[in-house]
């Protein structure tokens, strides 16, 4: 037997903690999908991992950012939340947007700016719900 037919499948990703002056977090949600999460993604060969989110940020939700300017907040590991079966394991940085308002692009259909409390009505990714949701 295959000792590792039960180990979750992994998906390496980007993810982004913005918060907003009230201290809410960004998340957004993909087209077809219910739940919603930060913004980021999957990277593209060759990239490093700040790159990775550097340029998803701008196609996603239309947010020019350098990738020197992220701090890393290192990696973490949840369920994916449209992937059943799958893990995702993230790149997390804390992201400053400046005076920028994120809008949706690309596959984004919609994006909040949640808490913990004003989150309770909506699905929220395990990522961002276990580890970066404020409690607010």
């Amino acid at each position: 037997m295959n000792p590792d037919a039960t180990a979750p499948r992994r998906i390496r990703v980007s993810a982004a903690v913005i918060t907003d002056g009230d201290g809410r977090l960004l998340v957004v949600r993909k087209a077809g999908t219910t739940a919603f999460m930060q913004p980021g993604g999957k990277p593209e060969e060759g990239e490093t991992p700040a790159e990775t989110l550097a340029r998803e940020l701008a196609e996603e939700v239309g947010l020019r950012v350098s990738p020197d300017a992220l701090e890393s907040l290192g990696e973490f590991s949840a369920s994916a939340a449209n992937e059943p079966g799958f893990e995702v394991v993230a790149d997390v940085f804390r992201v400053n947007i400046g005076d920028q308002e994120p809008v949706p692009d690309a596959e984004i259909a919609e994006l909040r700016w949640v808490t913990a409390a004003t989150a309770s009505g909506i699905e929220i990714a395990p990522l961002a719900r276990e580890f970066f949701l404020p409690a607010g």
